[in-house]
């Protein structure tokens, strides 16, 4: 998926905020501690600037998702009579 793993392009940025909006999107969780600590670990990500980049868009996508979920939630419905 990602050729260059020293260096994002912007359709790398693209899909991976693409994947992480689909994860939040469906209900599931992640911890973006876990995941810089996962590629870290994982061997061929060598570049922590990239690393960094990738935990960084995962707490972007989950923090907006976040803020516009709440909003969601909230009622224009002010007295609870369905008006």
């Amino acid at each position: 998926m990602i050729e260059d793993k020293s260096k994002l392009s912007e359709s790398d940025i693209s899909v991976i905020k693409s994947i992480f909006q689909n994860l939040v999107e469906n209900n599931e969780r992640y911890d973006v501690d876990e995941i810089e600590f996962w590629f870290t670990n994982e061997g061929s990500w060598t570049k922590k600037e990239s690393i960094i980049r990738i935990a960084n868009l995962s707490s972007y996508v989950q923090d907006k998702y976040q803020q516009t979920a709440h909003l969601r939630i909230i009622s224009d419905d002010d007295c609870g009579c369905g008006n």
